[in-house]
């Protein structure tokens, strides 16, 4: 086990290229198990999450090779079993995204109940409702088992913009029967990405990046050589650590389409960027100041399905107002148990109200002071990182294991940035 000790008021400066994105890369290494042909998958992200997506890949039969860093060629050449290890499901969510693949591949799937971050109720409604409208029968005794005879393209209207019940009807829908309809389909870059992955497999999906997909099932898909593309939650967790240290960060090898919801948030708090190819620069010199609505009513950021602003940078931005002169409503609609780590934010100096399980008010600047922390999880616990880095003194944070799920070589990549962060070793 590792905690971080951090001593903050230090500004981060220089140059960081960004991670690929971990919510790209485990639906594209689930969906590298719909061909028995090599499928090699770039700029994959050396995080926890990704390894265990792995390593169920190979406990299904799968050869996993590594390249180079962050290149992996992963070959399903004879499936081996359908049933999920109990011990790997429980490790991560995204374990439930072998359920689309499985079934497409061999008209059976088990899975035990996912494990994950705890942000919440998380809802399989939708990834039942999915499948089963594809043909697909589902039983459940403690455990998943789907099972199908042959999949048919359906009209499928989600019943919400889930992504990861999005990225399993795409998978399960590639090699039905058929033409396929999705509506109300999550459109995030990384569903983006699976998408494009697919059609370099010969899939044929029409729609991308809108809520409504049109996928053309095939009777077979082969290998491929794709490249995920840049974590934005990642970049967005720079952007804002650059902002309250009061440095000066260039991260390169951004996508700048994706930042344009993100964009429009971080202008609320003041705080603006430079973007120069796929390169995002963000200067040292910042208003860090609340921009009011229209009549000086008091802004709000808010979190929606893609292209709203993500909610994995709910957390982010709490952190950031906290650093910001005047007020701010923080409002994550989208999962009610992600806000309760305010309460180690108030412990620190924040000025923050929390309304009820969805809603903080917070007013700032405030000076935070240096605590003992424990990430609670990936999106809370690098919020936590910012507010140590931008407080006074010393802060510990433990089980940064949920940190490093999606986040890779943070420690020392920070501490290159100029950032006083060390990873210690703890019995």
């Amino acid at each position: 086990m590792y905690e971080y000790r951090i001593e903050g008021g230090f500004p981060i400066k220089g140059t960081v290229a960004a991670s690929g994105n971990k919510n790209a890369a485990l639906p594209c290494i689930a969906a590298a198990l719909l061909t028995d042909e090599p499928v090699i998958i770039r700029n994959l992200p050396e995080i926890e999450d990704m390894q265990v997506m792995l390593e169920i890949f190979a406990a299904l039969g799968g050869s996993v090779e590594r390249l180079e860093p962050n290149a992996y060629r992963l070959q399903m050449a004879d499936l081996a079993r359908t049933d999920i290890p109990v011990q790997l499901s429980q490790r991560i969510r995204a374990s439930i995204l072998f359920a689309g693949p499985l079934l497409a591949r061999s008209g059976r799937a088990v899975l035990p109940p996912p494990g994950g971050d705890v942000i919440g109720r998380r809802r399989l409604d939708t990834h039942f409702l999915a499948l089963t409208e594809l043909g697909a029968r589902v039983e459940i005794d403690g455990q998943f088992t789907f099972t199908a005879n042959k999949l048919k393209g359906q009209e499928i209207f989600l019943d919400e913009a889930s992504v990861t019940a999005t990225e399993n009807a795409i998978m399960a829908a590639v090699l039905a029967e058929g033409t396929s309809v999705i509506t109300n389909a999550a459109s995030e870059p990384h569903v983006q990405d699976l998408c494009r992955m697919l059609n370099g497999m010969g899939a044929g999906i029409n729609g991308i990046g809108s809520n409504i997909l049109e996928i053309h099932g095939v009777d077979r898909l082969h290998g491929a050589d794709y490249r995920i593309g840049p974590d934005y939650m990642e970049i967005g967790s720079f952007i804002g650590l650059a902002a309250v240290t009061h440095g000066s960060v260039s991260i390169t090898g951004i996508e700048p389409k994706d930042m344009r919801p993100i964009r429009l948030a971080f202008g609320k708090l003041g705080i603006r960027w430079d973007i120069d190819g796929s390169t995002l620069t963000v200067p040292a010199q910042q208003t860090l100041q609340v921009n009011h609505d229209l009549g000086g009513m008091i802004p709000k950021i808010d979190d929606a399905p893609w292209p709203g602003f993500p909610p994995d940078l709910t957390s982010i931005m709490t952190v950031v107002a906290t650093q910001v002169e005047g007020t701010v409503l923080i409002h994550e609609k989208m999962f009610e148990s992600r806000m309760f780590f305010v309460d180690k934010l108030i412990g620190m100096g924040a000025r923050i109200t929390l309304c009820d399980p969805h809603r903080a008010v917070v007013s700032g600047p405030s000076v935070l002071h240096g605590s003992d922390l424990v990430s609670p999880d990936v999106r809370a616990g690098m919020a936590m990182v910012i507010a140590a880095l931008c407080a006074r003194g010393e802060s510990v944070i433990r089980n940064v294991y949920q940190i490093e799920r999606g986040y890779e070589n943070l420690a020392a990549r920070l501490a290159q940035l100029g950032a006083k962060i060390e990873r210690i070793s703890v019995n």
